[in-house]
Formats: C-alpha cells, sequence, structure tokens
C-alpha cells in the first residue's frame, strides 16, 4: 500500500486494510524487472518472494506476467511482521532452497512505511556482500558492478558474486504486463507456505495516526479582476 488514508482498526494495533488496494513498490518493481533484463541476457533463472497476506498472490503474478519463473509466497495472517522477524523468514526460505541463487535483490526501502532493514539484514545473516541504494548494474561474469548516485557523481562498487544488492526506483523502466503475460502467469502455481510467527525482538505498543494539518485557501478572484488582489498579497509577503 503506498498511497491512500490511513485507518487504523479499533484497538489501534494494525492498519484497516479491508478498503484499501494493493500494488508492487516502485523500488521492487525495477527490481523484478532487472532480474527479468539480467536473464534475458545471461540465462538462468529468476524467483520473486513476498511475505505477507493471502491478497499478495495477485503482485507476485504481476511480476511472473512480465517474466519472472517462479514465486514463493510466505503468507502471514494479515499482522504486520517486524523487520527482525521478516528477515528470519526470508532467510530461512533462501538456506532451504536447492540451488543457490547468484543475486539477490530487494527494494531499498518500503514505500508506505520506509522501513530499510530487511535486504541489509538478509545478507549479514547469510554473510554476503551487500550494496544499497543502486542505480546501474552489470554482471560481468562471477562479479557484479554496482553503481550508487551521489551528488555530482557516482559511486562504483564490485563485489564478487552471490551479492544482495538493494535497488532504487530509477535503475530502469519497468516494462508493463501483456495480456499473454497474463494469462500464462495466471497458470504457474505459486509456491506457498505459512511461516511460524514469532516475536522479532521489538514490542507493538500502539499504532497512532500523526496529527492532520488543517489549510486555509482563500480564493482571490477570477481572471483580471483577481490581478489587485494578488499583487496586494505579494506586497503582504514582502516579495514586491
Amino acid at each position: 500500500m503506498t498511497g491512500g488514508k490511513i485507518i487504523l482498526t479499533p484497538d489501534a494495533q494494525a492498519i484497516d486494510t479491508r478498503m484499501l488496494g494493493f500494488t508492487i513498490s516502485p523500488h521492487e518493481e525495477c527490481a523484478v524487472e532487472e532480474a527479468v533484463r539480467l536473464i534475458e541476457a545471461h540465462g538462468g533463472t529468476t524467483t520473486v518472494l513476498t511475505l505477507g497476506p493471502a491478497e499478495a498472490d495477485e503482485q507476485l503474478r504481476d511480476a511472473m506476467s512480465i517474466g519472472i519463473d517462479r514465486a514463493i509466497h510466505l503468507q502471514t495472517d494479515g499482522r504486520e511482521w517486524d523487520p527482525i522477524a521478516t528477515t528470519d523468514a526470508i532467510v530461512q526460505t533462501i538456506r532451504a532452497e536447492k540451488t543457490p541463487f547468484d543475486l539477490l535483490f530487494f527494494g531499498n526501502e518500503a514505500a508506505d512505511s520506509g522501513d530499510y532493514q530487511v535486504g541489509i539484514r538478509v545478507a549479514h545473516a547469510l554473510g554476503l556482500p551487500c550494496v544499497t541504494g543502486i542505480k546501474s548494474i552489470t554482471v560481468n561474469g562471477n562479479t557484479v558492478t554496482a553503481k550508487r548516485e551521489i551528488s555530482g557523481g557516482w559511486e562504483i562498487y564490485e563485489l564478487p558474486l552471490p551479492a544482495v544488492l538493494t535497488v532504487k526506483e530509477g535503475l530502469n523502466l519497468p516494462r508493463y504486463p501483456s495480456l499473454p503475460g497474463r494469462l500464462k502467469a495466471k497458470k504457474k502455481p505459486i509456491e506457498t507456505t505459512q511461516p511460524a510467527w514469532h516475536d522479532g525482538g521489538l514490542e507493538k505498543i500502539k499504532l497512532k495516526l500523526p496529527t492532520e494539518e488543517e489549510h486555509t485557501t482563500e480564493i482571490l478572484g477570477q481572471g483580471p479582476a483577481a490581478a489587485p488582489r494578488v499583487v496586494d498579497v505579494l506586497q503582504k509577503l514582502g516579495l514586491l
């Protein structure tokens, strides 16, 4: 959920999502697109993974409709998992895979809450090199060159594979799913498991919405008749 008015449940323990829609965040969308492009250029297979409620199936199928081969859904009961618990579930799933991955892509941060931990925590748990905030990726044999944009230039990193990269919106221009792609994705199975809930170490007391700011708008008039009022306002602001 990247936009919309936030409403809490009566007990202030969760966000009420009954009237909300969900979508892939722009960062993860670029990560999916980059994975497809790399496979198209170098061969191999791709897997998309998410942890979330049953409704997340739709986003997994969106990823498969543009070329992702396989999807894994770590299905939850709707409770919000903190970064520690989320990391643990993802790491256990990766370790259980028979074929190791060369590259693990994460969105740089959550588009809704701004969380900025999971990708780094996964890399640390797996003992893999990690670079964050990536906007350019080039694979060269057993290494990957990753570029991070900074003020006035770029930082360039060369990492041995396997590696973890957290990518930012703007890495590429994600393609739109085609109708044939959507039909194929609809037929593909999604591997679903239900990781056991455990306390990640953080205790949630309650959620609290920020105080809404009130804004007042004054209509100065219409057409040429409003020009004198505009001049008055600019004079009051000291701009004339």
